[in-house]
């Protein structure tokens, strides 16, 4: 009997999930035969799934759909193909698909529940509040702070560069990133640069390093979010969350306490923390309670000082790697700096070619490789006869489209002129999405173009970067990371020019 049962609930399962990959096929989009349990994911723990990705992308551009099927484990999921259909997602259409799909917790994970989880209505209104902190006005006023670390930064290069060390790039930029972040949003000096084991930093690489079991729950709570949340999954680390959460907490004490005021992040979050209450009928945004301001901080500080970083690593190397074009930037910024007379924010945004060199960098290694849109209500796909329905998913392969031919000729050639006004005015807008488009792009971009302008202008003006042995050639691409990095680090000899 418990045999028969056994067979029969295999025979069930099988069934299930066979209907499960026939998804596509019923609805005759062209799709990539999955393979069960992993769907189109096998090897995840061996490949990056922006690699994966990438793959599945190859394989159905010839189809000349609008986009493909594939499958995440068993979930069906629309790979979008065509730019067209990628600005009617992120666009035009944007109330069929205004949620990310990625999964938070409030209850049992609180500092998980940011304005990049955030969904509907609540994310409209927090997001209209957060806004103005980000504004060009509020990025003059911030840009001190950030040129008074870069200048400790420029000390902690020379210094390394007198003892003749190889330096590993990533992990001198993330903390120079971590101390402008932990400025600007908690008011805090973390000396991460003088002092590598500084709990911002250590915490930052807490947050963000993943064993294969981490970053497997991480895509299966995506995946399966209902069953994930009525599990109660959790997926930030304990010690890391009570860190960021007891360090909010103090600056909040210490800030109503002494009535300090800095224009910052902080500063607009306890506004928000201190606002009227609404009648709640309202679809209004309320008064920001504790937990809600500690996760908004915690998302900036994470995005903030990883993504930068990342972009800037990854452009040191290419710029290492391409000696002519090293000088090429090296010239923009001593020609401007030579008409300004100083580092000031308008000599910064006016370095044209180190914006194009960190937005080539952005191509080719874009800091996340995929974006996931949720289905808020059922879409007919405009010029088909398929309807996405409501709670799918649709996924723009960011890096697959950055290293498409069609778009970037020799994609895996590092050329900065590609950024020229002319060039990325004959491209299709969605064919260059590091930070995302329309009204979900990254609320911070701003903020981190500047702070990479920043970084680079300064390395670049003061030190000759080559290359390491220490560094892979080809670079390898750490599987099991959610933003791109490299494996074993981006090492770099670095020259004192001054």
């Amino acid at each position: 009997m418990l045999l028969y049962l056994l067979l029969s609930l295999v025979t069930l399962a099988y069934f299930w999930v066979s209907r499960r990959y026939s998804y596509w096929k019923q609805r005759s989009v062209p799709f990539v035969q999955p393979s069960f349990p992993f769907g189109n994911l096998q090897g995840l723990n061996r490949k990056h799934f922006g690699f994966l990705t990438h793959d599945v992308y190859t394989q159905l551009k010839t189809t000349g759909s609008k986009f493909g099927g594939m499958f995440f484990f068993v979930n069906p999921v629309a790979l979008i193909l065509d730019l067209d259909f990628a600005k009617d997602v992120f666009v035009k259409d944007f109330q069929y698909f205004h949620d990310r799909g990625v999964y938070s917790n409030e209850k049992a994970d609180p500092i998980t529940a940011h304005l990049v989880a955030m969904e509907g209505t609540k994310w409209k209104n927090l997001r209209a509040k957060l806004t103005p902190t980000f504004t060009s006005g509020k990025m003059k006023m911030m840009y001190p702070i950030i040129t008074t670390v870069a200048e400790e930064f420029h000390k902690c290069m020379e210094n390394e560069a007198n003892n003749g060390r190889e330096v590993e790039m990533k992990e001198f930029l993330a903390r120079f990133t971590t101390d402008v972040i932990g400025n600007c949003a908690f008011g805090l000096e973390c000396n991460s640069l003088t002092d590598p084991e500084a709990e911002f930093r250590k915490m930052g690489k807490k947050a963000l390093t993943l064993s294969s079991m981490g970053f497997l729950r991480r895509v299966l709570s995506v995946t399966f979010r209902d069953l994930a949340k009525a599990l109660g999954v959790r997926l930030s680390d304990p010690v890391v969350a009570n860190f960021f959460m007891n360090a909010v907490r103090r600056t909040i004490e210490y800030r109503e306490k002494n009535k300090v005021q800095r224009n910052d992040f902080m500063d607009l979050l306890i506004k928000l923390k201190n606002a009227e209450p609404i009648d709640e009928k309202s679809d209004q945004l309320g008064p920001l309670t504790f937990n809600e301001i500690a996760a908004q901080a915690f998302v900036f500080f994470l995005a903030g000082f990883e993504t930068s970083s990342t972009a800037m690593s990854f452009c040191l190397y290419e710029l290492a790697k391409n000696p002519e074009l090293q000088e090429k930037a090296r010239r923009n910024i001593n020609e401007t700096l030579a008409k300004h007379g100083a580092m000031t924010y308008e000599a910064v945004h006016e370095m044209r070619y180190i914006e194009n060199c960190i937005n080539e960098s952005l191509r080719k290694y874009p800091p996340i490789a995929n974006i996931l849109r949720n289905v808020t209500k059922p879409y007919p796909v405009p010029g088909t006869n398929v309807t996405l329905e409501k709670d799918s998913r649709v996924l723009l392969p960011v890096y697959a489209i950055h290293h498409d031919p069609q778009y970037y000729p020799n994609p895996e050639q590092y050329d900065p002129d590609r950024f020229n006004p002319d060039q990325a005015a004959s491209r299709h807008p969605m064919a260059f999405v590091p930070f995302g488009e329309g009204p979900r792009i990254c609320i911070g971009l701003r903020f981190g173009m500047m702070q990479a302008r920043v970084g680079l202008a300064y390395l670049l003006k003061n030190f000759r970067f080559t290359l390491s042995e220490k560094t892979a050639s080809p670079l390898k691409i750490l599987a099991n990371s959610t933003v791109l990095a490299s494996e074993g680090g981006l090492w770099l000899k670095l020259e004192k020019l001054y």
